[in-house]
């Protein structure tokens, strides 16, 4: 038992968390799970064992993540593995939506993330070890959709900060690992893990097929990636002694990424010139 690592795990009661949760469980590892609703979470999760810990809290409410530290720390007697996973999708233009939709997207997606993390990385510290993999997506990498410019926003951020928690916390013995999804079969698509913009605007053409899109590419299920396949996929990484800091999840995902690569190495190309001119014609005297 002891020997086993202890997951602390966010937005369980769903999609790639609750994949994620039945596979550890099998396995025999300790699981912390989180949910706003745990009554939810544990029919999700169907399993009564001292190895499960569900967990009501709110992630935007950093007393209430906390909380939930302190129980599995109680519980467990450490946190090995702390998968931020929690977070939803937010459709609409950019001048579609409200200051309020936009905000609320951040504070799930990128605040609660960072609450869990300063609440997590005193324990991480004091055991000199760790493993944290950050949600992010490909819209976290290329952000080039019509009418999901708030949500890349929130997972560019994502990218952003995980990069620098991996320089930060490398002196601990402490790895991160961003995860970056292309389209799987989970129910991110639907009502209660994607908004809309309540206030449409019919000029915005590209949006709205956007959102017709997706409201098929659910009613059909032919997203491309299977979620039990990338759940065994994340439970290797953690065992691996040198972890990857980005990973990507499916073939569209990989696509994509090596589309904006190359579009950056082109603009970088094409633009050389102006770049390097911006300097001083001579290097300042001391």
């Amino acid at each position: 038992m002891d020997n086993q690592p202890v997951w602390f795990i966010t937005g369980a009661s769903k999609g790639f968390g609750l994949e994620l949760v039945g596979q550890l469980l099998q396995k025999g590892h300790r699981v912390a799970a989180t949910s706003r609703n745990v009554a939810e979470l544990r029919r999700a999760v169907g399993a009564e064992t001292a190895d499960f810990l569900p967990l009501a809290v709110d992630l935007t409410d950093e007393t209430s993540v906390a909380q939930a530290i302190q129980d599995t720390t109680e519980q467990f007697g450490r946190i090995d593995v702390v998968v931020n996973n929690a977070g939803y999708g937010q459709l609409g233009s950019l001048e579609e939506l409200t200051d309020e939709e936009a905000r609320a997207n951040f504070e799930v997606n990128v605040f609660g993330t960072l609450n869990v993390i300063r609440q997590v990385m005193p324990q991480l510290r004091r055991q000199q070890s760790g493993h944290i993999l950050n949600f992010s997506s490909i819209a976290g990498i290329m952000g080039s959709f019509p009418g999901w410019g708030i949500y890349c926003a929130t997972k560019f951020a994502v990218e952003g900060l995980s990069e620098s928690l991996a320089a930060e916390v490398a002196p601990f013995g402490i790895k991160v690992t961003i995860v970056a999804p292309g389209y799987f079969r989970t129910n991110f698509l639907k009502s209660g893990s994607i908004k809309l913009a309540e206030n449409k605007l019919d000029e915005y053409r590209l949006v709205r097929e956007s959102e017709a899109y997706h409201h098929q590419l659910q009613q059909d299920g032919s997203q491309p990636g299977d979620p039990v396949k990338a759940a065994a996929a994340l439970i290797r990484i953690v065992a691996e002694p040198n972890p990857p800091l980005h990973l990507l999840l499916g073939q569209d995902a990989y696509h994509l990424a090596d589309l904006k690569i190359k579009a950056l190495q082109d603009d970088m190309a094409q633009w050389k010139a102006v770049s390097l001119s911006t300097g001083f014609a001579e290097p300042l005297q001391a």
